[in-house]
């Protein structure tokens, strides 16, 4: 197995150079407190003082360190053809292909790449840098060292550097791929381990925590590790590791790594021999290459998934961006079809793409012409807005100054008129809603049906701005057609229809039987005209109902004296003899007062404005007026349901002939005569800078994609066990 570590480093390099974290790469993550010992324990793995040391807080950014173990042949090889002196030297990928055998040199690189980034005073930053170390002395491994916990902002740092520290830690190991190397100093209390508690929160069944504990020369005289080594005080499942760092004296007086693990190898054996042989350095280093090479065979297929399932989504992505264009006339004239062609599928339903939240396009139309319209003209009332009394008045406005036998078809005809006019505001509506969906199909192809009208962002807004004129010159001849499919049924109120005169026919039948229905309800001791007979039984003469000549005069309105006519109810008699009635009553001297007070200027003896008579809001009509309003009524609603249903059947297709088939058919036509010429050809085809930035990262990434999977091919089933 142990060729998978190099893969990992190859693939590592691979998605660096794009600079993105798509793969979730299987790799350690030290994690622990600010001075625990983290760089003091990757350095003794490396065997090479690499890194910055002090006081205080030190590592400011992440450092992704790769460790890469080369054979003595590999290494003359490889330092004859980049003439490297030494056996071990350094790359960093910021630094592109630059070598570095000087070690301290490399240590400089990396405080001044942080102080770059981070600033000089104590400033942290979670950008990363890559150093990959190539020696016959270590073994193979991916580490990262992070910046260790701490509670209080010194320097620079702003006062939440615990929380983004943490949130630092947290990001790098949730990757579920990676291993958790948790360092705690011996001289604490393992209870109190930030480490062990940050990689419990995210490892809660700790198969992925190995826990590393330093400073083990440096406890309580009359003290050990026994029990923490031992895991009887937290038990951690991956183990846990003792290890002997150098003091910081020993840094300063230059004692090398090799020194150093002879030191911790002798301090072992002499307080802990019953444990030398799993603990130590050298026992750390064997123990993470294993572990590091276990977990890379464990998550090796699922990571070639992973990259097999991008590559396909980039080459995906990158085939909707477009080649860069060649021929701009074929390209012009094939987005100006494509987009038309889209355009007419999504009015008939046909697209590629099919909307599943919203009704769209043509379903929206027919939605409007059956749900929308239709509803609204069944919803309008055949009577709506006129009243009994409106009707009487236009009866009797008809009739003029002679009093009518029969009900006026001039009465009819008027208000039949004024209800169909009604039927022309919801029908105008209607235009206006498919006006608007057709504008909203253009932003729906330019979304979903034609991707490539985004790399043109100025072609696209003159295909918008010609689409919308067209529609908008096509709107006021559709609305002038509806206007004359109202004025049409205005023109001529055809009462020979065939509908109407049924209607008319069983209307009369009604009208009769109700009649003879009054007639036998009346009571049959009661003569019709006893009223108008004298005591003697005999029937008065004109003279002794109007003595003296007396004639009294009956206006449309009221009496002379502003005395309403329709008051004057007659129980079932004809209007004649209610007035011969009424007026027996005045010649007796017997005048009710008048029901309706006169006018304030007529009662102050100013002279009279006709206008100002009131008019009753609501009267008792006689049974004449009644029975003419009645049929007036009927007679209105059964034409009104006739011409709705003509408007209900006809605007519909006037909206679909002089609107939307008219745009259909024009429509490609429209655009290539705007817009297929040659002065706006470069304008048009100019691609959108974000677009062109976009094609070159997402063919970057399908570039690295692909050399990942030639990567992880490589791999035989023989390096997995």
């Amino acid at each position: 197995m142990e060729p998978l570590i190099p893969v990992i480093n190859k693939l590592q390099d691979v998605f660096n150079t794009v600079g993105a974290d798509i793969i979730q790469l299987p790799q350690i993550v030290v994690v622990g407190t600010q001075s625990s010992g983290k760089s003091s324990v990757l350095e003794s793995l490396v065997g090479r003082d690499i890194l910055p040391r002090g006081t205080g807080i030190v590592t400011r950014r992440p450092l992704i360190l790769q460790l890469v173990h080369i054979d003595p042949e590999d290494r003359r090889k490889t330092s004859e053809e980049n003439a490297i002196e030494g056996e071990e030297w350094g790359k960093f990928l910021h630094t592109k292909n630059k070598i570095y055998t000087d070690f301290e040199e490399i240590r400089s690189e990396i405080e001044a790449e942080t102080d770059r980034i981070s600033g000089n005073n104590k400033g942290v930053s979670d950008e990363s840098i890559h150093l990959k170390i190539f020696s016959p002395h270590v073994v193979n491994l991916t580490l990262v060292d992070l910046p260790g916990i701490t509670k209080l902002p010194v320097g620079d740092q702003p006062v939440d550097i615990e929380f983004q520290i943490k949130e630092l830690i947290i990001k790098y190991i949730s990757n579920p791929n990676s291993i958790i190397l948790a360092v705690t100093a011996a001289n604490t209390d393992l209870a109190t381990s930030e480490a062990l508690k940050v990689a419990r929160d995210v490892d809660p069944d700790g198969r992925r925590t190995l826990a590393v504990v330093t400073k083990l020369d440096l406890m309580d005289a009359g003290t050990d590790a026994m029990d923490i080594l031992m895991g009887r005080v937290i038990p951690v499942k991956l183990g846990i590791i003792g290890v002997v760092n150098r003091s910081q004296l020993d840094i300063n007086q230059r004692k090398c790594v090799a020194d150093a693990i002879r030191d911790e190898y002798a301090f072992l054996q002499k307080k802990y021999p019953s444990l030398t042989n799993r603990n130590g350095t050298k026992y750390l280093a064997r123990t993470l290459n294993r572990l590091l090479m276990h977990h890379i065979r464990d998550c090796l297929p699922e990571l070639k998934t992973r990259i097999n399932v991008l590559s396909a989504q980039y080459q995906s992505l990158l085939n909707s961006y477009g080649e860069p264009v060649d021929d701009k006339n074929s390209t012009l004239l094939q987005l100006i079809t494509k987009f038309a062609a889209e355009y007419c599928h999504t009015i008939e339903g046909t697209a590629k793409y099919i909307e599943t939240t919203e009704l769209c396009g043509g379903a929206r139309i027919c939605y409007i012409f059956h749900e929308t319209f239709g509803r609204t003209l069944e919803s309008v009332d055949p009577l709506g807005g006129l009243s009994t009394i409106d009707v009487l008045t236009a009866i009797r406005n008809a009739t003029g100054p002679r009093p009518a036998l029969f009900v006026p078809e001039v009465s009819f005809e008027l208000l039949v008129k004024r209800q169909v006019k009604r039927l022309e505001e919801p029908s105008l509506r209607c235009v206006e809603l498919v006006h608007e969906e057709m504008q909203r199909i253009i932003q729906h192809c330019s979304n979903y049906s034609t991707q490539e009208l985004l790399r043109f962002p100025k072609l696209h807004d003159a295909i918008v701005e010609v689409v919308t004129a067209l529609l908008r010159k096509r709107l006021p001849v559709t609305n002038e057609m509806v206007h004359n499919l109202v004025a049409i049924e205005l023109a001529y109120i055809n009462t020979k229809h065939p509908d109407f005169a049924d209607a008319c026919g069983l209307m009369n039948n009604n009208i009769e039987e109700q009649r003879r229905n009054r007639m036998r309800d009346l009571p049959s001791a009661v003569p019709r005209d006893k009223s108008l007979r004298g005591p003697d039984g005999q029937s008065p003469s004109p003279t002794e109902l109007f003595p003296e000549g007396q004639v009294t005069k009956v206006v449309a309105g009221g009496s002379q004296s502003g005395q309403n006519v329709s008051e004057q109810t007659d129980s079932g008699m004809g209007n004649w003899r209610g007035m011969l009635k009424k007026g027996e009553e005045f010649a007796a001297g017997d005048r009710p007062a008048a029901l309706y007070p006169l006018p304030a200027m007529q009662q102050k003896g100013y002279a009279v404005n006709l206008l100002d008579v009131p008019v009753p809001v609501s009267r008792k009509l006689s049974a004449r007026e009644q029975r003419d309003c009645e049929v007036i009524e009927r007679l209105i609603k059964s034409y009104f349901l006739i011409v709705r249903k003509n408007i209900q059947d006809s605007v519909p297709k006037a909206v679909m002939h002089f609107l939307v088939n008219h745009v259909k058919d024009s429509l490609q036509s429209e655009l290539v005569g705007q817009l297929y010429k040659a002065a706006l050809l470069d304008d048009l085809l100019t691609e959108s800078e974000d677009m062109a930035q976009r094609r070159n990262e997402a063919a970057d990434m399908l570039k690295a994609l692909q050399k990942a999977s030639q990567v992880i091919a490589e791999i035989r089933e023989t390096h997995m066990w």
